[in-house]
């Protein structure tokens, strides 16, 4: 299938690398990672879905290929949303569906608020409306591992000793449980969490792992905001997910227009952990929501 990459230049001077894969005569699937800062990379499954469309990966500034500027004040879900708009604005996806994952939901959340022209529909995976409900579902995951990894994260965690052995050992068992439950992680999950590894934007916004949110967004709740979204959206989430039914229940309550699914043996990377039953899931909603133009 045709790939083109191209790199876009935002209005801060800063640019963003961009692929299309794909020139289906569907309308394109515009793909938001998560982290923030962990890269297109892990998204690679979803090629599959350019049968039918073109779909756009994209590194969000501040990690992959796209710049990784000093400049901390850069790493805002306002200002991430800016860029969203700007890259569709450069690449000409005037309509377009939209998919984010993880820290991508919540961008895309707080983008859909803006009530911008042209998204046809969208789909939530593994995510939530609120970084506090996050944040108590770890605790309660945590909560249900076995006591010398609960301990090692509650004690090391408050001492902010994340580097210690033990920390990293729990650590380690609840991403295999929460995160991934492959044995193996394929090498695009891998190159993602490369990516995170002591990465800036990641630290500012959410803050050293995936559950201490200690960054600039630990009170963003968008709950109460979710009436104000109309278009059709799919929401999913794995049955073991760190982001799972609790915070996939809440989204499917608030939005207006939505229809949910539990992946039942996956945990936090549903189109990894079972990438068939994810694309057909996906594919027949795009094609639903497709109004031909």
């Amino acid at each position: 299938r045709r790939a083109v990459e191209c790199w876009v230049e935002l209005s801060n001077g800063h640019k963003v690398w961009t692929k299309t894969v794909g020139d289906g005569p569907g309308l394109p699937l515009l793909l938001l990672h998560g982290g923030p800062g962990g890269g297109h990379d892990y998204l690679e499954p979803l090629e599959a879905l350019s049968s039918d469309r073109p779909v756009i990966f994209y590194d969000q500034l501040g990690c992959g290929k796209s710049d990784k500027p000093e400049n901390r004040a850069l790493w805002t879900i306002e200002r991430f949303a800016d860029e969203v708009q700007e890259v569709r604005n450069a690449l000409g996806l005037d309509r377009c569906h939209m998919l984010g994952q993880s820290w991508g939901g919540w961008l895309g959340i707080e983008y859909m608020l803006r009530q911008p022209s042209g998204l046809q529909s969208v789909v939530l995976a593994s995510t939530s409306a609120s970084v506090p409900q996050f944040a108590a579902e770890c605790n309660r995951l945590i909560s249900e591992l076995p006591q010398e990894h609960r301990e090692a994260l509650q004690y090391h965690g408050a001492r902010a000793e994340f580097e210690h052995e033990a920390y990293a050992a729990a650590e380690a068992v609840f991403y295999s449980r929460h995160l991934c439950r492959l044995e193996e992680w394929p090498d695009c999950l891998l190159r993602t969490a490369k990516n995170l590894q002591h990465n800036v934007v990641y630290e500012t916004i959410n803050g050293p792992n995936e559950f201490t949110t200690i960054g600039n967004l630990r009170y963003w709740n968008r709950i109460p905001d979710l009436e104000q979204i109309k278009i059709p959206v799919l929401i999913t989430c794995g049955r073991h997910d760190e982001l799972g039914p609790v915070c996939a229940t809440s989204l499917y309550e608030g939005l207006s227009n939505a229809e949910m699914v539990i992946f039942e043996k996956s945990a936090h990377s549903s189109h990894i952990e079972e990438p068939e039953a994810f694309r057909e899931l996906v594919s027949q909603f795009l094609a639903q929501n497709e109004v031909r133009y």
